[in-house]
């Protein structure tokens, strides 16, 4: 009985020990919140990433959609490819024309471009005095003067014709004083006037002035360059709205995708950046490809072009793109695709919005 009567008072002793614990006072519950508070923000405050990381991310997420939006690209090749030729046929046109004016400029670049002034003389003519009467004018700074045998041998080896004029009873050339005028003498109507006087002298019969079919080429040449520049600008307009009609079809075939990243907090600039790099993609390829197809041309066209520069005696060789034109025909195809991109996605990205 004495035992169990100390057990009890041993057990009620330990219960009134356990509930003796003091509580905490208000003051110290108050510390603790803002202790927590202050950890809190703390935690929040080294969490948000400073400039360098933002930076680091955004890159890594341009290589991200880089990648992604080849390898976009690359499951459907046949669509691919197809948008790509178009683009590249519009690039090649001006391309080409581009080409043309630049082998025309360097088959001309031999050609004297000084005017000359050319007097075809009657025959049985006396060029001794016309000769000291030319010289003597001080508009005339040199002058040449060419036999009807001269004439005809220089003939000859500038034409390769001389199979045909050995066949020949008399020689139809006649001959010939070459004068180089002074530039001033023809400025305004002075040209005009000195062919109409040497035109009137007895032993001449025809006068002719060289400078007038040099001049007609260079004005064709500017024409040609002009209008191919004028070509390239509807035609880039014509990409721009290629890129623009496949990229407004990716983003309606990823609408749901695009109204889930607005969802979280994606912004425009995120969302367009894969559309962005599918356009840049689509106008590097199609500039490869009609640098490509412009190399084809060219070697379909230089062998009969050789064959001509042959019957003319000529050194000429037919010119295709450079490695600088191939460079600028690829960078500009990819500018293209990213501005058609970014106009596209600029316009459509607008009128998808979460609801």
């Amino acid at each position: 009985m004495v035992d169990s009567g100390r057990g009890a008072s041993r057990t009620k002793n330990t219960i009134r020990g356990a509930t003796a614990t003091p509580r905490r006072s208000s003051a110290d519950e108050r510390r603790a919140v803002e202790a927590k508070s202050r950890k809190k923000f703390q935690v929040r405050r080294k969490a948000r990433p400073d400039s360098s990381e933002r930076v680091s991310g955004a890159l890594l997420h341009h290589q991200q959609m880089c990648r992604q939006s080849l390898s976009r690209l690359a499951s459907t090749p046949v669509a691919s490819l197809m948008t790509c030729l178009v683009m590249a046929i519009a690039l090649v046109l001006p391309s080409v024309m581009m080409v043309a004016v630049n082998n025309i400029k360097q088959l001309s670049a031999g050609w004297d471009g000084t005017p000359q002034l050319t007097l075809y003389l009657r025959t049985n003519s006396e060029p001794v005095e016309l000769m000291k009467r030319l010289s003597a004018d001080s508009r005339i700074e040199s002058l040449v003067y060419l036999s009807a045998d001269q004439a005809l041998a220089e003939f000859e080896q500038y034409s390769g014709l001389a199979d045909i004029t050995a066949q020949l009873d008399n020689n139809p050339l006649p001959a010939i004083l070459v004068l180089r005028p002074e530039l001033g003498a023809l400025q305004g109507d002075g040209g005009g006037k000195l062919v109409a006087e040497m035109q009137a002298l007895p032993q001449v019969d025809l006068a002719s002035l060289d400078l007038e079919w040099i001049e007609r080429l260079r004005q064709i040449l500017q024409l040609t360059e002009r209008a191919s520049w004028l070509l390239a600008t509807l035609l880039a307009m014509a990409v721009l709205l290629v890129i623009g009609n496949t990229i407004r079809l990716a983003i309606e075939n990823r609408r749901s995708e695009i109204v889930v990243i607005k969802l979280v907090g994606g912004s425009d600039a995120y969302v367009r950046r894969p559309f962005l790099y599918t356009g840049l993609w689509y106008g590097a390829s199609a500039g490869l490809i009609a640098a490509f197809l412009v190399q084809v041309l060219v070697l379909l066209v230089e062998g009969p072009a050789e064959r001509l520069a042959e019957l003319y005696q000529s050194r000429f060789e037919l010119q295709g793109l450079g490695l600088e034109a191939t460079l600028l025909l690829v960078v500009s195809g990819a500018l293209l695709g990213w501005c058609g991109a970014w106009l596209a996605s600029f316009r459509h990205l607008r009128d998808i919005e979460p609801r």
